[in-house]
């Protein structure tokens, strides 16, 4: 992998008007950029929505997209929150099925990364987990070790910077 990639964050507000999260996916595509990521919904304002990304890519690209995404009409603000103090969090619902005797082990793993079912239907429990994209991917690999993981939805990252 090429040293100057790194991961990165954006958050961009924008107007809520037919074809904008186009626009803005379109380029990132246009510079062979994937979008690991997707999150977007309506503020307080809802006129207007925040979308945040992640992806992985040259600094001196990325900025270079984010100059010309400012440049969309539909495009009201743009942060890359890389390197900035912010707060971020995905969202994981987990459907799994633990063998007889396995609870204890289920709900040890639910109390060291604070996750909790939001329902039990016999030995299928459904639970839902939030925090980094890095924390999600722990518990997975937590809960596997327990657990069947039988079907799993995750949100994109959603974050802000702070102040």
């Amino acid at each position: 992998m090429n040293n100057n990639v790194q991961r990165h964050i954006i958050t961009i507000l924008l107007d809520n008007e037919v074809g904008a999260l186009a626009r803005v996916a379109g380029l990132f595509a246009a510079r062979g950029y994937n979008i690991d990521s997707l999150s977007v919904a309506a503020t307080a304002d809802p006129s207007q929505s925040r979308l945040t990304l992640t992806t992985a890519g040259d600094a001196a690209v990325l900025i270079q997209v984010v100059n010309q995404l400012r440049k969309l009409v539909d495009v009201q603000e743009v942060q890359d929150l890389t390197g900035q103090l912010h707060l971020e969090s995905e969202l994981l619902i987990v459907n799994v099925r633990y063998p007889e005797g396995q609870s204890d082990a289920v709900d040890a793993c639910l109390y060291r990364h604070r996750a909790f079912p939001v329902a039990v239907n016999g030995d299928i429990s459904s639970i839902q987990f939030a925090g980094t994209g890095e924390a999600v991917r722990a518990f997975l690999h937590d809960i596997e070790a327990v657990a069947e993981v039988l079907v799993l939805a995750r949100s994109g990252t959603a974050a802000v910077h702070l102040h």
